[in-house]
């Protein structure tokens, strides 16, 4: 990449969260913290969908593909982080940032369909009830992941192929912990009219489109609730959508908070601290919005303990035989 004034880019500056270095072990401590809860909370999940029968159903099934996303969207940008403050270092590589770039765009566009897909799968379960299990059959569910894979490739693959193409200046200062597109965007030389179209375009139609599927999908799950004569049927309906709800509002409120701020308030401590909230908190807290608020997930993370406790047992028990 050739920027104005001739020379290689060889590396990005990360400038993080804070540059003052008394609050550098802080968030060292802090996100390591929260990156290892959001690994265990999320392999618990994944262990506990796989391990139980009784979780074989696709609100489960698309819970562990979300869980893996998670891992996968904080591993993106929280380790590259942790390493920079560790070795008091702001480098990244450009091969690296752009790499970065590619998968933080992938999995936060997946975070997303997937965000849609289970409200589609809500939205059957309670309005189509007795054609459910005919509806979302296992192609389905399996179709409806596929597409999102994919459709979240092509995204990522396209934005970073517009990154590409831009020269950048000696000012090669991203006022953020990762690569973000929109800061790649500010820091070229050359014209960014088309980048600045597409990037605005693809959180039009990746995260508008399924922000209005998913409000559709609830605005017919809630008629259909009203519809339910008892007290208890409204509630126990309601509960299998509250921790998606919760999941959703928290998602969208920080991310399209970010994205559709004017472009002068892309360098602002609010803006960084709301990539926060969904690069980090959000795929930390999923798996306890989940668990705390539904019995066959508890049920199937208490067997995964027993089974986990019952391994050093045996063990143990052999080698005294």
């Amino acid at each position: 990449m050739e920027p104005g004034n001739g020379t290689q880019i060889s590396e990005f500056l990360l400038l993080g969260l804070s540059e003052e270095p008394e609050l550098q072990p802080i968030l060292f401590g802090l996100f390591l913290c929260m990156y290892l809860i959001t690994m265990l909370g999320n392999l618990l999940i994944i262990l506990a969908v796989s391990s139980d029968t009784h979780l074989h159903k696709p609100m489960y099934f698309f819970l562990s593909n979300l869980s893996l996303v998670d891992i996968c969207f904080t591993s993106t940008t929280i380790p590259k982080m942790l390493l920079n403050i560790q070795t008091q270092s702001k480098a990244i590589t450009y091969p690296g940032c752009i790499t970065q770039m590619y998968f933080f765009l992938l999995f936060a566009v997946l975070d997303i369909l997937l965000l849609t897909v289970m409200a589609y799968d809500r939205y059957v379960a309670i309005y189509h009830p007795l054609h459910y299990t005919v509806i979302m059959n296992p192609q389905l569910c399996g179709l409806l992941v596929l597409v999102s894979w994919v459709t979240s490739s092509l995204y990522a693959l396209l934005q970073t192929s517009m990154v590409l193409q831009l020269s950048f200046c000696t000012d090669l200062e991203i006022p953020h912990f990762f690569c973000e597109f929109n800061h790649m965007v500010q820091l070229a030389c050359s014209d960014t009219f088309l980048e600045n179209i597409m990037m605005y375009f693809g959180v039009g139609m990746l995260g508008g489109g399924p922000l209005a599927g998913i409000l559709y999908s609830y605005s017919k799950i809630v008629s259909s609730i009203r519809a339910i004569p008892s007290a208890q049927g409204k509630y126990k309906a309601f509960s299998t959508c509250a921790s998606h709800l919760s999941v959703v509002s928290l998602f969208y409120g920080t991310s399209l908070g970010v994205y559709l701020s004017s472009t002068g308030c892309h360098h602002s401590q609010s803006s960084v601290t709301a990539s926060v909230m969904y690069t980090v908190v959000t795929p930390m807290l999923n798996p306890f919005i989940y668990s705390l608020r539904n019995r066959d997930i508890k049920r199937a993370l208490r067997l995964v303990g027993m089974v986990a406790m019952k391994g050093p047992i045996v063990l143990g028990l052999r080698k005294c035989l």
